[in-house]
Parts: C-alpha cells; sequence; structure tokens
C-alpha cells in the first residue's frame, strides 16, 4: 500500500490513490513517514492531517477519528500454489500452512472454528514474504494472508498462485482524519468517490494488484 522502491521513492496502491484524491481536491500531497504506533499523537499534534496507508477501520479507530468511507477490504485469503489448489477452509486440515506472526491474519485464524482443526499444521513467519518463499519451494501447503500481500505477489508472477474461495473475513481499510473534522471528512469521500467513478481508482488497482480491488 506504501513503501520505498530500489531509488529510495514512496510508492504503492494507496500513495498512487492519495495522489488521485488530491487532484481531484486541487491539492498537492505531501507524504511524511510516521511512527506508526504513534498516528494518533502525529494526527492529534497537527504535524500530519490525515493517515492513509492501509489503515484497518477498528471500534477504537472510530472512537478516536474521523474515518472516512471503507475503500478496500483487504479481506485474509488463503493462497496456494495454482497447481495444488485449495478451496474451503475445511481443506487445510493436515495441512502445512504458513502466517505471519502477530498479523491480523493469525488473530482471525486462532478466533475461527477451524483453528482446532488446523493449529498442529500452522507455522508463524517473521514476514509474508518468508512465508510465501516456503509456499514456492514445496515445503507449504498454503499460506494465510493479507489480500493485499497476496495479490500483489500474484501480479508479479502471474498463474504461480491461486486463492480459495472462502476466507478468514473483512479487514476493511480506511481513510483517518482528526475527531470533529467532518468538512475535511465530507470532501476526501466525495473526492474518492468522484475517483472511483471516474474508473481511475480501478486502474491504480490493476497495476498493483493485477485487478480492481476497489470498494463502491
Amino acid at each position: 500500500m506504501g513503501f520505498r522502491d530500489e531509488a529510495g521513492e514512496l510508492v504503492g496502491f494507496d500513495i498512487d490513490l492519495a495522489n488521485a484524491v488530491g487532484e481531484e481536491l486541487g491539492v498537492a500531497v505531501e507524504f511524511k513517514p510516521i511512527v506508526w504506533d504513534a498516528k494518533e499523537m502525529e494526527l492529534d499534534g497537527k504535524k500530519i492531517d490525515v493517515i492513509w496507508n492501509g489503515m484497518s477501520k477498528t471500534p477504537e479507530r472510530v472512537e478516536k477519528m474521523n474515518l472516512s468511507k471503507p475503500y478496500f477490504n483487504n479481506s485474509i485469503v488463503i493462497m496456494t500454489m495454482a497447481d495444488k489448489p485449495i478451496d474451503k477452509k475445511e481443506d487445510l486440515a493436515g495441512k502445512n500452512i504458513g502466517t505471519q506472526a502477530a498479523s491480523a491474519a493469525l488473530e482471525m485464524i486462532q478466533a475461527d472454528a477451524i483453528y482446532g482443526d488446523i493449529a498442529d499444521g500452522l507455522a508463524e513467519y517473521d514476514t509474508y514474504d518468508e512465508a510465501v518463499m516456503d509456499l514456492e519451494a514445496g515445503r507449504l501447503d498454503a499460506v494465510i494472508i493479507d489480500k493485499v500481500a497476496g495479490m500483489y505477489k500474484a501480479n508479479l508472477k502471474a498463474g504461480t498462485f491461486a486463492f480459495a474461495s472462502e476466507d478468514f473475513g473483512e479487514d476493511l481499510y480506511v481513510i483517518g482524519m482528526r475527531k470533529g473534522e467532518d468538512a475535511l471528512t465530507a470532501k476526501i469521500d466525495a473526492a474518492l468517490d468522484a475517483v472511483i467513478a471516474s474508473g481511475k481508482a480501478s486502474e491504480i488497482s490493476k497495476t498493483w494488484f493485477g485487478e480492481d480491488l476497489v470498494l463502491r
């Protein structure tokens, strides 16, 4: 959603989408990387005006901030090799599975009714990248992963990976503004709607993920 490329430039789906919304609003977007754990302090202290980088909608954030409409569903998905597909959660029983430690995916897996059937075969990795490498090497049968990460990797290697029809639940992405800044929130929502309606958001999504994943 936002990272530095080999040249040190900030790139990603959210970077492109924020720039498109800025164009719609007639403003230039200035990106300021922050310590994620301090994002509310940065926002309330007016060091930034908007939090926009793959931020999930949670009850706590609803209380602390103004939030935009959800624009992306980063559901937690089951990713396999294309020649060894898995379609349902129940098909994971008895399989070797990887996921990222301390991730939203792991929390959703552990809260799911299927957890007891797959816990013995579940391995935690420091990063999704390491889990996907083991999937490609044949050491895993599946990786349970953020859809954003999975689709980005699948787009880089077309035809290599497959995704199950069943997933582990929604993870809605939103944009955060200071509590009470209703006018700014309304302007960003309207600009986001316009970028989606024009097809620009779909174009950005297809560039990064190979398909249109933007919510309407």
